[in-house]
């Protein structure tokens, strides 16, 4: 049993799923023609989506809130019926609740399912707490906008989050642990960081990265990449759109044809923005007859991938439409595989660990029910998912088993890391493929002269470099290790005096290839410091008469108000 499903057989999922129902009837008492859509409970607590008569203000959420806790007092039982569908569509339209019944109209039972507070009624298949009175601790946290059925054409609704518990303390211990995850929300501290910006004009879900935010990207990159120079990749480029019939041999086609932008020439051929690379990889491996004394041969590439993602799922750093992959490619041998992928997965922890990211490891497998889903046969598969099995054991990882998540060319080492508010992230992941090195005919010749099928392996260290940010923002709060933050120190001098020598200071720096600057701003000290401090860089540098006289800097960290004074040489040699 799954995580997902022993959650949906707890109390805890009923108690929320009752107040969402709640909700709603705390909606209908503040607007009476109110048109409910869906409230269900999620992962930290729960939503319901509304198209309310009147506008939602802050101060709605607190009225709301007062009129659940009435509804709750009255310790009022949770009661469940069946309608026949006949009686349930015309209840539905006879009320105005179009999106009930276009709900109802989707589902082929005879008999629909309602669960029912005192008169309210809700088109619900459960679970639920026996009572009202069984939600001892609620609070309603926020509100947005949300498109009907996520689709961009249709009706914006009003969605209205809230989160509940078994007890006050478990409540009181989630506000506070999402007060902290709202301080470090990357959406938030991204541009205050003046890390990346987004603009109208250009579009939803295409980041623009501001000088900083390019140095980030960068050092990242150049991390990655030493990780793997040195265990024998070679950088290749490609091109960022290619024609349809690239992704039709592939098999991407088929499923992500409603995902790509699409490009179409003058003389009426069809391309498409690319939406990965492995097909692209391929035919730099094709482009000549390798010799099995070749193999294996191991691309790197981080290059820009582009999906139509609908307006309405877009979030920050989290989810775009134009996204960084650092991606690498690994064609080889059976024989060499077991070693390559225990090389990808020696960089995964390595780089990971460089951040302080705790990880586990999940097998992503295919499900034999739905073998249409997956290219390839099931002896393929089979064969596939045995190499992940036994490398996992080799190195004594404590794995879970995810049926039904593999990609739909073959199963994946999905890595998991936790940050520092204790969520987990997917993040690296590590691909076996069988299948599109056969749709490609993709071989080596081998010891006998002949033709030898290959196979490739997939492999991304941070995934979409965009969202790996998203979480390294959130999990240091900014606070970059200081290798990797983009001003590595600033010169303050405390009058305009000596500037030229905070000068000196920064060029000195910067010649020991160190990333520094100067402010010089007509503030006073106590400001200077303040806005490097709220800038996270790591080392704040004091100058004035004393420092200039003895060629010294007096250093601060952007973790204490402790101060030390250093000759300038000896800082550098320390940085």
């Amino acid at each position: 049993m799954g995580k997902e499903e022993i959650y949906e057989k707890s109390d805890l999922y009923k108690l929320r799923h009752t107040a969402s129902h709640v909700l709603a009837m705390a909606a209908k008492a503040w607007d009476p023609k109110v048109k409910l859509a869906i409230g269900p409970p999620i992962e930290n607590g729960f939503y319901y989506d509304f198209e309310f008569t009147k506008p939602v203000t802050d101060e709605t959420l607190y009225t709301l809130d007062d009129k659940m806790r009435e509804i709750i007092k009255k310790d009022l039982p949770v009661e469940h019926k069946k309608l026949p569908r006949k009686e349930a569509l015309e209840g539905a339209k006879s009320s105005g609740q179009e999106y009930k019944h276009e709900l109802m109209e989707d589902l082929p039972d005879a008999e629909l399912g309602f669960y029912g507070i005192g008169d309210f009624w809700d088109l619900c298949k459960g679970p639920h707490a026996h009572s009202t009175g069984e939600i001892k601790a609620f609070k309603l946290t926020h509100s947005a906008g949300a498109y009907w059925r996520g689709d961009e054409h249709n009706q914006m609704l009003t969605r209205i989050y809230g989160t509940a518990f078994e007890n006050k303390k478990d409540l009181e211990d989630y506000l506070t642990h999402l007060e902290e995850a709202k301080k470090r929300d990357h959406k938030k501290l991204g541009p205050q960081l003046d890390l990346f910006v987004f603009s109208d004009l250009v579009g939803a879900g295409l980041p623009l990265w501001t000088p900083k935010g390019t140095i980030l990207r960068n050092e990242l990159d150049n991390f990655v990449w030493r990780l793997r120079e040195s265990r024998g990749y070679e950088k290749v480029e490609i091109p960022h759109i290619a024609k349809k019939d690239l992704y039709i041999k592939s098999g991407h086609w088929d499923k992500f044809k409603d995902n790509l932008f699409l490009i179409k020439t003058r003389e009426g051929h069809e391309f498409a923005m690319k939406p990965m690379n492995c097909p692209h990889h391929t035919q730099i491996y094709a482009s000549r007859t390798r010799s099995y004394r070749d193999l294996p041969v191991r691309y790197a590439n981080t290059t820009m991938c582009y999906r139509d993602e609908q307006t309405g799922e877009l979030s920050g750093l989290s989810r775009t439409r134009g996204f960084t992959q650092d991606d690498a490619h690994v064609f080889c041998r059976k024989s060499q595989i077991e070693a390559e992928l225990s090389t990808v997965w020696d960089i995964v922890n390595e780089f990971y660990g460089e951040f302080g990211f705790k990880l586990s490891v999940h097998l992503s497998m295919s499900d034999p029910k739905e073998p249409e889903k997956y290219l390839g046969s099931r002896k393929v598969w089979n064969e596939a998912e045995d190499v992940l099995r036994h490398l996992a054991k080799k190195r004594n990882a404590k794995v879970v088993e995810d049926p039904g998540e593999a990609a739909f060319y073959g199963p994946k080492i999905d890595f998991l890391a936790e940050d520092s508010l204790g969520r987990s992230w997917q993040v690296a992941t590590i691909q076996l493929d069988f299948n599109m090195p056969h749709n490609f005919d993709l071989t080596c010749i081998n010891e006998e002269g002949q033709k030898e099928d290959i196979v490739m392996i997939h492999a991304a260290i941070m995934g979409s470099l965009e969202r790996f940010l998203s979480i390294l923002i959130e999990h240091t709060a900014g606070e970059f290790p200081t290798w990797l933050s983009p001003v590595q120190a600033r010169v303050l001098p405390i009058s305009d005096k000596f500037i030229d020598y905070a000068r000196e200071v920064a060029n000195g720096l910067r010649t020991g290839g160190k990333r520094a600057e100067v402010d010089e701003s007509n503030e006073t000290l106590g400001k200077k410091i303040r806005t490097a401090e709220m800038e996270k860089i790591p080392f704040l540098l004091i100058v004035g008469e004393k420092e200039q006289q003895h060629h010294t800097v007096t250093v601060r960290t952007r973790h204490t108000a402790e101060q030390s004074t250093l000759e300038l040489d000896k800082f550098l040699r320390s940085f």
